[in-house]
């Protein structure tokens, strides 16, 4: 078995290789495939969460998920990164069945910028962010969730299909409602967000 050095190093080893490198012991394997992959799963769960906190969480949990399955995975039926979307949407679901008790977690409130310490620039892509963030946490589940594996993470609406378990036409239709939905919340904030000229 070829050790993580040893696989070309211009394209770097697939996500199956370092998954099978990882399941034979090849520890270094697990960081990489790690690096690669959690940002993107972090990045998600955040959006569709709306909590970075919980969004770790869940990272964390995929991943460890991730390593577990390592020795039965079976190359070719599946892209790694797409079982782990798979598995984030998951988490996030049952996160937010689990939330709907009732409860505000204060812990899940962001801390305010200081605006001492920003230009105005960076107040304004702050601004956008949490108006976009606030606007996705307005969506339908699956929408919001269609929304953000197309339109965030840029992924194709057949490997949204099979995250997601629907077809490729459910996925074209969540997205184009969300997508309508958001500029509708948006819509009387372009002047505040700096989108007037546009």
């Amino acid at each position: 078995m070829p050790r993580v050095s040893e696989v070309a190093a211009d394209a770097g080893p697939s996500d199956d290789a370092l998954l099978k490198l990882f399941a034979n012991g090849e520890a270094r394997a697990a960081v990489e495939l790690t690096e690669r992959l959690a940002p993107r799963a972090l990045a998600v769960a955040t959006r569709v969460l709306g909590n970075r906190a919980e969004a770790e969480d869940v990272t964390q949990d995929a991943m460890m998920r991730l390593w577990r399955q390592a020795a039965e995975w079976q190359p070719g039926q599946a892209k790694v990164s797409t079982w782990i979307y798979r598995v984030v949407m998951n988490l996030c679901i049952d996160l937010k069945r689990r939330q709907r008790g009732g409860h505000i977690d204060l812990d899940a409130i962001p801390e305010p910028p200081d605006p001492g310490q920003q230009a105005p620039e960076q107040m304004q892509d702050n601004a956008r962010h949490d108006a976009l963030q606030l606007a996705l946490l307005q969506l339908p589940e699956r929408q919001r969730q269609a929304v953000v594996l197309r339109h965030i993470e840029e992924l194709a609406n057949p490997e949204i299909a099979g995250i997601m378990e629907i077809s490729v036409e459910a996925v074209e239709s969540l997205t184009a409602r969300g997508k309508r939905a958001l500029t509708k919340i948006l819509a009387g904030r372009r002047d505040e967000l700096g989108y007037s000229d546009v």
